[in-house]
């Protein structure tokens, strides 16, 4: 598995937004976003947890060094808290996007944390996007990480996953069956002229275009780096889960497209602090209860990849002291907005 994030870059004594993402990106031979206030990251893949932890703790110290010459802090929020006016990147891919799509692209800056899980073949990966459908709603929901979105509460624990679901082609799919009913809907979906092209394809969880993997895209990206890699676990598990019950024969369960919707919006709206729509029943429960039954779903993928005891752990440890989204509220009403930016840049480099 590899995990890729996107980070904000900010003053660290105002906590706005800075417009160096371009030359940071350039100078650590790393992404760049739609937005010139932003960077991204990737891991190498990586099978054991601890190895993942210390490459994306490695990425994250690396980033930070390179912003703090130009005088940055590297921000690990899924929005950024202040009043902030983003600036497109310079490109032509960019400018399309803008050109094309007006303000939804002028406004988009939001971080996410996309997992990428290595599959066997294409048809397995598709077997596998039908059967975990129900659950990205949960991984949301863990890391939600973004309840401020221009200086005001939003009143979402991820107001991110509500403006990014504004793209035409982003949010849950339906069912595929395999690697040429995958093909056949996004070659239908290109033909209508809406996206731009195929990389445009802003599914919960697609077929990498470019590498061998399942890639997960639903989440915020994580205040803390171990939760970053918890996130990734569970995404693991859950593509191992999906693959053996194809294996097994077992059909994917019949959700729609308008309950997978309404699920993603109570997981970005609730976090886990309050109800998440169970992926067993449909129905409303306590978030304590749903993280219970994800991790019934996965048990045996995470004794086989000798994970469980530390995802266990960490969704104990994320449900006691919250997520990003509850710490950024809490840390802003104590001290103000601007330190809670300058205390979470100091967070994104920690473990």
């Amino acid at each position: 598995m590899g995990i890729e994030e996107e980070f904000l870059l900010v003053d660290p004594a105002t906590g706005q937004a800075r417009l160096d993402g371009p030359a940071v990106a350039a100078a650590g031979h790393e992404q760049t976003e739609l937005q010139r206030q932003q960077v991204e990251t990737g891991t190498a893949p990586h099978t054991d947890l601890a190895d993942a932890l210390a490459d994306l703790t490695g990425h994250r110290a690396r980033t930070a060094a390179l912003a703090a010459e130009r005088g940055c802090g590297l921000l690990a929020l899924a929005t950024h808290p202040l009043p902030t006016d983003p600036v497109v990147t310079p490109g032509e891919r960019y400018e399309r996007l803008v050109e094309r799509y007006g303000l939804l692209a002028r406004e988009q800056l939001t971080c996410g944390t996309h997992v990428h899980v290595e599959v066997p073949d294409r048809d397995e990966a598709a077997a596998v996007l039908d059967r975990v459908r129900p659950w990205t709603a949960v991984l949301l929901a863990v890391s939600a990480n973004s309840p401020f979105w221009q200086g005001e509460d939003s009143g979402y624990a991820s107001f991110r996953a509500r403006v990014w679901e504004r793209w035409p082609t982003a949010g849950p799919t339906g069912l595929f069956g395999d690697a040429a009913g995958y093909d056949a809907a996004a070659a239908r979906l290109l033909a209508t002229g809406v996206p731009l092209d195929p990389g445009q394809l802003y599914f919960d969880a697609r077929i990498s275009a470019n590498q061998p993997t399942v890639e997960v895209r639903v989440a915020d990206v994580c205040l803390h780096a171990r939760d970053a890699v918890l996130l990734a676990a569970l995404t693991r598990a859950l593509v191992e889960t999906a693959a053996r019950e194809a294996a097994d024969g077992r059909a994917p369960a019949d959700v729609s497209v308008a309950e997978l919707r309404a699920a993603s919006w109570r997981a970005s709206h609730d976090g886990l602090g309050g109800d998440l729509v169970s992926p067993v029943t449909l129905r409303p429960a306590r978030a304590v209860e749903v993280l219970g039954e994800l991790l019934d779903h996965v048990a045996q993928a995470l004794r086989e990849n000798g994970d469980a005891d530390l995802v266990a752990d960490g969704l104990a440890d994320l449900a006691r002291r919250g997520t990003g989204a509850d710490w950024q509220r809490a840390t802003a009403a104590q001290v103000g907005p601007v330190e809670m930016v300058a205390r979470a840049v100091e967070l994104t480099t920690s473990s």
